[in-house]
């Protein structure tokens, strides 16, 4: 049974529109995260991790292996002191 060729039109755009809109998706979520893939099941030590690298490096993506820490980052805790009055 042949198949007929003006079905193959619609089929064609169908999949070209599927493989445009799927790479368009990846890069856009490629580029939010400055070139990497995104992490998926981060669980509580991950997020800590990640909180540690934007903070030591301004990015929440990016790692530093560097042995010492920059001169700022002892005072860039997540946890802040206040000064209220009771």
């Amino acid at each position: 049974m042949p198949v007929p060729f003006e079905a193959l039109i619609p089929l064609g755009l169908v999949t070209a529109m599927f493989g445009v809109t799927g790479s368009l998706l990846n890069l856009s979520r490629r580029y939010n995260n400055e070139g990497k893939p995104p992490r998926h099941s981060m669980d509580k030590w991950d997020k800590q991790m990640s909180e540690r690298d934007k903070r030591l490096t301004g990015s929440s993506s990016h790692q530093s292996a560097e042995p010492v820490a920059p001169p700022g980052f002892n005072t860039s805790s997540i946890y802040y002191l206040t000064n209220k009055k009771l």
